[in-house]
């Protein structure tokens, strides 16, 4: 099957593109507008470029459509890490995933997110089963933390010599970060 996996950072895919190739055809996928600020977003981009051209991973990079991010989650600044806000942002990446999908001729979209031990899966794989039904592209349901993803991914990240970030990559996620 061609899957096209969107990618948030190149730690998350490390053990996601693992898994993923032992039964697909993979193409990366990097559309983040919510990474802050652009010098964040820069680095994780050049990281992943740097990380898929080592694995041979075919890779397409998307636009930095920061307004329009903006825009959907202006009036959720004050939601939590998880709630509201985070859903319209894996709702607004898995719809450009999905229709470059259809447009490109994949069999189907999934994505990285769901190895992070602070993102939900459960509304991610919800998020994407919507997104399937809108764009007529199969979702790859998956919760790659199991099976002790999100470790493996920690491990795979330093034999790379990967820079992990410590914030999930909105400008909320950074201040409350810092405000710790």
């Amino acid at each position: 099957m061609r899957l096209l996996l969107h990618i948030c950072c190149a730690p998350c895919s490390t053990e996601t593109i693992t898994r993923l190739l032992s039964e697909h055809e993979v193409t990366g996928f990097f559309y983040n507008p919510n990474i802050h600020p652009r010098e964040e977003y820069d680095l994780r981009r050049l990281e992943l470029e740097k990380y898929a051209d080592e694995q041979d991973l075919p890779l397409i990079v998307s636009d930095y459509d920061v307004e329009r991010w903006t825009g959907l989650t202006r009036g959720l600044e004050a939601e939590p890490e998880g709630g509201r806000r985070c859903t319209v942002c894996f709702q607004m990446r898995l719809e450009k995933t999905a229709q470059t999908a259809a447009e490109l001729g994949f069999d189907a979209f999934t994505t990285t997110l769901s190895i992070s031990p602070h993102k939900n899966s459960a509304v991610i794989n919800a998020v994407g089963a919507g997104v399937e039904r809108e764009k007529g592209v199969l979702f790859l349901a998956e919760d790659f933390k199991k099976q002790e993803g999100f470790k493996k991914s920690v491990e795979r990240s330093r034999r790379h010599g990967l820079r992990r970030q410590s914030y999930c990559g909105c400008v909320y996620s950074k201040k409350k970060r810092e405000s710790k």
